[in-house]
């Protein structure tokens, strides 16, 4: 699998962008910026709207999971995931993506248990990776990074670094069999792809790069 997007971003697609807490206006004005057209998720009957892909944006992830479940939204999510529209979650929006997820007092976004003690599945749960949330600690600890979008092509040059904002971001501390790592820090991934998912830790929305939504929008001519 290849970093690289197949095919070219979509001119007027129509991204959803789950708005039920959180910084979704961001992600919505850099969408649009880059020429989408984007529907502000708030309750179920919104996902009855034709959509080429979804954003999770970063927010409160415990807030959002229970939200997602009071508004009926986390079920018909997860099943537009499962047959392949390309998704974007960053930071909190990762963790409830997320297959697994460990907190410090071992419950779960989605109130779920996990087999595991300490352990849960995310609300929606489709990326087959291993979570904790927090782990770069509170808000005070957020830091700024940089690192290079992988490729997997040979003979290609590095590419260039993109900024990385980490606001209380959640770590990465496992992948599950085909999730191809984007960016890492320190040799640990802060975001990865797994088919039309892409999970990221940080936040691209507070950065003026495009190389991840660009990579995101790619995936939509993939999935059609």
């Amino acid at each position: 699998m290849s970093a690289e997007p197949k095919g070219v971003p979509r001119q007027n697609a129509r991204i959803g962008v789950l708005a039920v807490q959180g910084d979704f206006a961001e992600h919505a004005a850099r969408l649009r910026a880059l020429g989408c057209e984007t529907i502000e998720l708030r309750c179920a009957a919104d996902l009855d709207t034709a959509l080429d892909a979804i954003v999770l944006p970063g927010g409160e992830s415990t807030v959002q999971a229970a939200l997602l479940e009071e508004f009926a939204m986390a079920g018909p999510i997860k099943r537009m995931i499962e047959t392949g529209t390309p998704v974007l979650a960053t930071c909190a929006g990762l963790i409830l993506l997320a297959r697994e997820v460990e907190h410090a007092n071992g419950r779960s976004d989605s109130r779920a248990p996990f087999e595991r003690a300490g352990w849960a599945s995310g609300a929606i749960g489709t990326l087959p990776v291993q979570v904790r949330r927090n782990a770069y600690g509170r808000q005070l600890a957020s830091f700024h990074a940089e690192a290079a979008l992988r490729s997997n092509k040979e003979g290609e040059d590095e590419a260039p670094n993109i900024p990385l904002t980490f606001i209380r971001a959640p770590q990465i501390v496992a992948t599950g069999e085909g999730v191809e790592t984007l960016v890492s820090v320190d040799e640990a991934p802060v975001a990865v792809r797994f088919g039309n998912q892409i999970g990221i830790t940080f936040h691209p929305e507070l950065d003026e790069d495009n190389t991840l939504y660009q990579l995101f929008l790619g995936l939509i001519d993939a999935h059609v």
